[in-house]
């Protein structure tokens, strides 16, 4: 259907007869003719031939005004209400850009990768299939900044995240500030659909708050906190005296982690490889999404140009007549 976006402007339409009723008409310049007897009889077919060849600009002029009038009025074509998937969760994910997550102990296709670059793959279709939640993302190393507020675009939340690097928010783990960022993003959203997703391989070593207190803030703000502890229990280093096994998750603090969990009504997962933390994330699928009101949305199409045009094309063809007469 045909919608008018600013329908109160159609009343502008009598505007030039105003004009011409307000308005004294122009006194018409006489001037100096010489009579010919014999043309008087020529004189009505004159009169005729000139009335007509001023009424037509007339009528070009309203129709030019009238297809103005209705390209202000901004005309648009409504299309079918289409219904949005809206679940009503709004979910931050956290996720730790501090120098330990170059470990390179989680593999793609059999290929060693960093953890980050596991944690970015794998995030990526956690947020894919986030149809119908407020994804927000929050990057933290030293210190924990805001990268997406919550936001349906789930693209440009992926495009944000893969972007990230290791070190761009420091070396160092702030988990207490990161934890704190997302209860200062999400009070003021319902309280039963606060969902705070955070990924760690280390332990809190730098920010402002402790973990245990950003946790505890958390609690009082109803919002729900899931921690995911990253990194492998071994990992084989050669050296020159041979291979060797390491643990390269020994700065993972899991009892920190736990308690965050626990604290919030949320749940730890621990993930050791590729495998299990895509496993992690199909579970975190399985949040129960609040109801809210089923949203529609109408796509509109711009209809202005086209008596625009038309009204411009008239007009010059009303100028071009004046300059021929001229």
């Amino acid at each position: 259907m045909i919608h008018f976006e600013w329908l109160w402007l159609l009343a502008a339409l009598p505007l030039p007869l105003l004009i011409r009723w307000l308005l004294p008409a122009s006194t018409p310049i006489e001037q100096a003719a010489l009579k010919v007897p014999f043309l008087e009889d020529f004189s009505v077919v004159e009169t005729r031939a000139v009335a007509k060849a001023q009424s037509w600009p007339l009528w070009l002029a309203a129709l030019a005004w009238l297809l103005l009038v209705i390209a202000c009025a901004r005309p648009q074509w409504l299309g079918e209400p289409i219904e949005q998937a809206v679940s009503g969760r709004d979910l931050m994910l956290a996720v730790d850009l501090s120098g330990s997550m170059e470990e390179r102990d989680f593999f793609i296709n059999k290929s060693p990768v960093d953890r980050l670059t596991a944690a970015k793959m794998v995030a990526a279709d956690f947020i894919n299939r986030r149809v119908g939640d407020r994804i927000g993302l929050i990057l933290f190393g030293t210190q924990a900044y805001l990268q997406t507020p919550l936001t349906f675009d789930r693209k440009t939340v992926m495009t944000l995240l893969n972007e990230a690097v290791i070190g761009l928010a420091g070396d160092n783990t702030a988990i207490g500030d990161a934890i704190g960022l997302a209860v200062k993003r999400l009070k003021n959203e319902q309280a039963n659909s606060r969902v705070l997703v955070l990924m760690t391989d280390g332990a809190n070593t730098a920010g402002e708050v402790s973990p245990l207190k950003a946790a505890e803030l958390a609690a009082a703000s109803k919002l729900k906190i899931y921690t995911i502890g990253i990194g492998a229990d071994e990992m084989i280093v050669r050296s020159f005296f041979g291979n060797r096994k390491i643990n390269p998750s020994l700065d993972l603090d899991e009892k920190t982690l736990i308690k965050i969990a626990e604290s919030t009504g949320g749940h730890y997962y621990r993930a050791r490889n590729t495998d299990e933390l895509n496993n992690i994330y199909m579970r975190l699928d399985e949040l129960e999404p609040v109801e809210k009101d089923k949203q529609y949305f109408r796509p509109r199409s711009e209809l202005y140009y086209w008596p625009l045009s038309l009204a411009l094309a008239l007009a010059a063809v009303i100028a071009v007549s004046r300059v021929r007469l001229s």
